[in-house]
């Protein structure tokens, strides 16, 4: 199965991930929080973001940060099903990332024109997310799903489809997934710590963005 063409939203979904190389994946509890921790982010080197539709308040975060934090692009995670991309869009989010897919939100999002990272597992999963246009993939939960090793099989069969790592990813391994020719950028939650949040340590988040951007391979041209 070769899938559809590449679609200029993929394109954008793969540009994106390579000039950020990691994405912090938020889940971000106050909505006060929202705002003062975008801007620590983008002070540490790191602009494109990911919130998480986990709590109450993160559609109300998103759009403050949206609308007070130009520098930061800000994109939604968590996504589920298609009413999940359509609030993306209404809401003004850059892309929409979904931990996996089923038939119906995979088929939205092909007809949709906002860029879209679905989540796949298996070679099952990528075969669906490829017959749609998608070349450019969250692999999720990428450590409990087989690690690297799966990674560099499904590299076999599918030699032009590129990931987004996430699940289980952190300081101490995120430079090796990195190294990965088939590896675009890594997502996780490292880089901005949940107590750190709770106690607006914002300057620990961007000390730690700093130090995490300079450690990162950077890719062969």
């Amino acid at each position: 199965m070769t899938g559809k063409p590449i679609s200029r939203k993929d394109d954008v979904i793969n540009g994106l991930l390579t000039a950020a190389r990691v994405v912090p994946v938020l889940t971000i509890e106050r909505v006060e929080d929202g705002v003062p921790l975008a801007r620590a982010l983008v002070a540490g080197g790191v602009r494109t973001l990911e919130i998480t539709l986990r709590t109450d308040a993160a559609i109300a975060a998103a759009r403050a940060i949206i609308s007070e934090v130009p520098d930061a692009i800000v994109g939604i995670g968590t996504v589920l099903t298609p009413d999940d991309l359509a609030q993306v869009k209404s809401l003004g989010g850059r892309f929409a990332v979904s931990p996996g897919a089923t038939p119906e939100l995979l088929d939205a999002a092909a007809r949709s024109d906002l860029p879209f990272l679905p989540g796949i597992a298996t070679a099952s999963d990528l075969m669906q997310a490829q017959a749609r246009g998608f070349s450019t993939l969250k692999f999720f939960p990428a450590e409990q799903s087989g690690g690297i090793a799966m990674l560099r099989a499904l590299a076999g069969p599918f030699p032009k489809i590129r990931l987004c790592p996430t699940g289980g990813i952190g300081a101490a391994n995120a430079a090796t997934w990195l190294s990965e020719p088939n590896v675009l950028a890594v997502g996780g939650s490292w880089l901005c710590p949940a107590a750190e949040i709770r106690s607006g340590n914002w300057d620990a988040i961007t000390a730690r963005c700093r130090e995490a951007m300079k450690s990162l391979p950077q890719k062969q041209s």
